[in-house]
């Protein structure tokens, strides 16, 4: 069983790669921004560790989302839906939790496959 880890300190990886499925640490944009731009931000750099581990937004499996506020929900999924993939949604949860720090507004969960 091979587990490859990217991006690792002591306390977590940004990437973990195990069979030909790709697991990315939280993503957040920039404290205090609004949360489409900090939404906006997290794909930004979603995108960029899924290409680094090999896979694209085609190939997310599963992404989950929590909100500062649920309040953000319809701006959050403006910049989402225009987003993601035209036929290819993953499955998609979304709800409220109190993130890391108090500036941040929105933080993406994402698991995808390997692109063939």
């Amino acid at each position: 069983m091979s587990i490859k880890r990217l991006h690792t300190n002591i306390r977590m990886s940004q990437i973990v790669v195990h069979n030909n499925t790709v697991y990315l640490a939280g993503q957040v944009g920039e404290s205090g921004a609004s949360v489409a731009d900090q939404t906006r931000q997290a794909l930004v750099e979603v995108e960029r560790l899924l290409a680094e581990a090999g896979s694209s937004p085609e190939h997310i499996l599963q992404a989950v989302i929590w909100l500062a506020d649920m309040k953000d929900f319809e701006e959050m999924n403006a910049v989402w839906d225009a987003w993601v993939p035209t036929g290819h949604a993953p499955v998609r949860a979304c709800g409220e939790a109190r993130l890391a720090e108090p500036g941040y507004l929105v933080e993406l969960l994402v698991t995808a496959a390997i692109s063939e």
